[in-house]
């Protein structure tokens, strides 16, 4: 009984500490504020804390300086060991480490680790483990002043670093560093040792070059970035780096010219890709889905590209550009419609050939989009449209067909998207193989044996081809999306669904932007230099202004 007053009377004192009320300091707070606690109250304190399984006094504390119980003013972090280290790599065989004795020389060691397969084991031997047996580089009485010795150049190593938390340890070590820890001084020092075992430069597979750069990004960001760097070389070109993924941290960099990109653009990336809060980010869908303003839109927002030289220009028009390790893409923004339709071979090309191809991949898209909606809708409502010989024509082929014209418009729509997942999903000669079978074969047998229409196969197969020629893949998977939904619009409705549904996509086209730039510019601009910017190619000489909708400050591209 009279522990339990001395105990009551304690809490008393001790509870002036806490910004609650008297009965709810029995209780456990949420949040409680940690405030300077003052000597008496924290010999009390420390005292229960000694003798709290006498007392029954439980042990719960918070972190971020969140306390639960009175007695819990305080909470000591695990200090930098080799053993912490230890302890959050259990389970990985992949993990090395092993003590060394400075010069060879009997006493306090340190503990050399890092990771097999991220580190170059070649590399720790020569620039790290063979500098620390020479007496004459560690010859320090102290184990943190043989750090620092280390630290100042010691081991043969580019990059160091010191750390304090295992936090940053770990980081390290999954970065392909090595650590030197020191139990006695609680410090560990990182050296750069990555693997060299990655993939080498290549041509692009995607987009092909023919007056280009023949280099394509790879899956290693900092290769990435130097090829960039490589085509811009000013310190204008800035590059801030974050890490995205609560499993896999990856690494994203973000990489802009200073004064061309819009002012505070950068910055609102960078807060859209911190915002990030996954497990991991392994795919190009995990980051582009979660910064885009209209993520439920069928349409691309970022543009995507594997040669560092189509990115480079997209930073001088004043777009911020994205590199993630692990793909072997550069994501660029803001994008629009007009941007998707462009590819890397119009700089190079003289402007009038240029114009010519960027208005037939135009009418490709038109064609792509709205030729089999068209043609439903005329065979099945507006038959007068057609000519005579034309009509008698689709007439006489359609006579033994015993399915209506919308049943084998959809059916050869679903037909080819089946062929096309076909030769993308299986290896290269089989799914060429199989595209061209089931292009001529079954498309051939089809026709002979009246199950779907010559004019049918015409029209489908037309508008696929057209859909083959939008430079970005995206944008194509989008078309043939809104080319199934005008198909069934022209069913349902005719030539009047068809223009009710190309109105809604103009529509919600209209209403898309990225970053502040609207989807449809400039096609909607009411100033500038208007809509056939879009269309065609300017001379060179005549192009000396950027895009008022990307340029920043410096609005010029040349004099």
């Amino acid at each position: 009984l009279v522990l339990i007053c001395i105990s009551f009377c304690l809490h008393c004192l001790i509870y002036k500490v806490h910004e609650l009320s008297f009965w709810a300091s029995f209780t456990v707070p949420f949040p409680e504020r940690l405030i300077n606690i003052p000597p008496p109250a924290r010999l009390v304190n420390n005292f229960f804390q000694k003798f709290r399984g006498f007392f029954r006094i439980q042990n719960n504390v918070v972190e971020m300086g969140y306390t639960t119980h009175m007695f819990d003013f305080a909470s000591k972090k695990p200090g930098l060991s080799m053993a912490a280290i230890s302890e959050t790599f259990s389970g990985c065989e992949d993990f090395e480490c092993r003590g060394i004795l400075p010069g060879l020389d009997d006493g306090a060691g340190i503990y050399v680790c890092w990771v097999d397969g991220l580190a170059d084991g070649t590399a720790i031997s020569e620039d790290i483990l063979r500098p620390l047996t020479e007496s004459c580089r560690t010859d320090a009485p102290t184990e943190k002043l043989l750090l620092e010795l280390l630290e100042r150049g010691g081991v043969y190593s580019s990059t160091v670093r010191r750390r304090t938390e295992p936090c940053d340890v770990v980081t390290d070590l999954l970065a392909g560093f090595c650590c030197l820890i020191s139990d006695a001084a609680a410090l560990a020092l990182s050296f750069e040792v990555r693997s060299k075992a990655t993939r080498s430069i290549s041509s692009p597979s995607v987009e092909k070059s023919i007056k280009g750069g023949k280099d394509a990004f790879v899956e290693t960001l900092r290769v990435n970035t130097s090829l960039v760097r490589r085509k811009l070389r000013t310190p204008e070109l800035h590059l801030a780096q974050t890490v995205v993924g609560r499993r896999s941290g990856t690494s994203v960099a973000v990489m802009y010219l200073e004064g061309i990109a819009k002012d505070g653009l950068p910055e609102e990336v960078l807060r859209r890709i911190d915002g990030i809060d996954i497990d991991g980010l392994l795919s190009a869908g995990d980051l582009e889905e979660y910064i885009v303003d209209s993520p439920r839109s069928p349409f691309p927002q970022l543009l995507h590209t594997e040669r560092p030289d189509t990115f480079a220009m997209h930073l001088l028009d004043g777009r911020v550009g994205i590199l993630v390790d692990g793909l072997p893409l550069g994501f660029v923004l803001p994008g629009g419609l007009a941007a998707f339709m462009r590819v890397p071979e119009d700089s190079a090309d003289h402007f009038l050939v240029a114009s010519m191809l960027t208005l037939l991949r135009w009418a490709a898209l038109f064609l792509s989009l709205c030729l089999p909606a068209a043609f439903v809708a005329i065979s099945m409502y507006h038959q007068e449209m057609l000519p005579v010989k034309l009509l008698l024509s689709m007439t006489a082929a359609k006579q033994f067909v015993p399915f209506g014209v919308a049943a084998e418009v959809i059916a050869m729509l679903l037909s080819f998207e089946l062929l096309q997942e076909a030769g993308l999903r299986l290896p290269d000669p089989v799914g060429q193989t199989a595209s061209i079978i089931g292009a001529l074969i079954v498309g051939q047998s089809a026709v002979e044996a009246k199950v779907v229409s010559p004019i049918a196969v015409i029209v489908v197969a037309l508008a696929g081809i057209c859909g083959y020629v939008m430079p970005s893949r995206d944008l194509g998977a989008a078309l043939r999306l809104c080319r199934l939904i005008f198909v069934l619009a022209a069913v349902l409705m005719g030539l009047y669904g068809l223009m009710a549904a190309l109105a809604l996509l103009i529509l919600h086209l209209s209403t898309l932007e990225s970053f502040g730039a609207p989807y449809t510019a400039p096609f909607t601009d009411r100033e500038g230099p208007g809509a056939l910017t879009g269309l065609i190619k300017r001379p060179n000489s005549s192009d000396k202004f950027r895009s008022p909708h990307l340029a920043g400050r410096n609005k010029r591209r040349q004099k």
